[in-house]
């Protein structure tokens, strides 16, 4: 008796059915995680390229020395 019943093949297609739907998920989301750590780790990447180009900016910044014009005189209230 090696044939299968119907009943049996139905279950085990349904069992399939659901193990693939499983795997198609599974895959999905384990990409999408992927995807988002790669994305974060470039968003930090970046922010740290940009905070730096900033602190640089500022220290060269206060390295230019303020002139004021001859002949000006604050105002007085």
């Amino acid at each position: 008796m090696n044939e299968k019943s119907k009943q049996r093949i139905d279950a085990d297609n349904a069992f399939l059915r659901t193990q693939t739907q499983s795997m198609v998920r599974d895959r999905i989301l384990s990409e999408s995680d992927a995807i988002a750590q790669t994305r974060d780790a470039n968003t930090a990447r970046l922010r740290d390229l940009r905070l730096q180009k900033e602190t640089q900016a500022r220290e060269a910044a206060a390295k230019i020395p303020v002139k004021s014009k001859p002949g000006k005189r604050p105002k007085h209230d």
